[in-house]
């Protein structure tokens, strides 16, 4: 990881399969400031980097938009 990288993590609810994932992925990455996103499908677990303290609510509108949701921390 880069120097200065910022890493948050959710869990994305909804997702079944490759396709699922490159939805996120796709939505995800065009967050301003995102340099990074992977995702184990397994667990819903969605790791995202930026350059910067990333948006939360941007991430969220972006899985959304991708057609799942964040699960909320517990």
């Amino acid at each position: 990881m880069a120097s200065g990288a910022h890493t948050t993590n959710f869990t994305v609810v909804g997702m079944t399969c490759s396709h699922c994932v490159a939805s996120v992925t796709e939505e995800v990455s065009e967050v301003n400031g995102v340099t990074d996103v992977d995702i184990d499908l397994a667990t819903g677990r969605l790791t995202v980097t930026g350059d910067a303290p990333l948006d939360e609510a941007s991430i969220r509108s972006a899985v959304d938009e991708a057609g799942y949701r964040v699960a909320d921390a517990s």
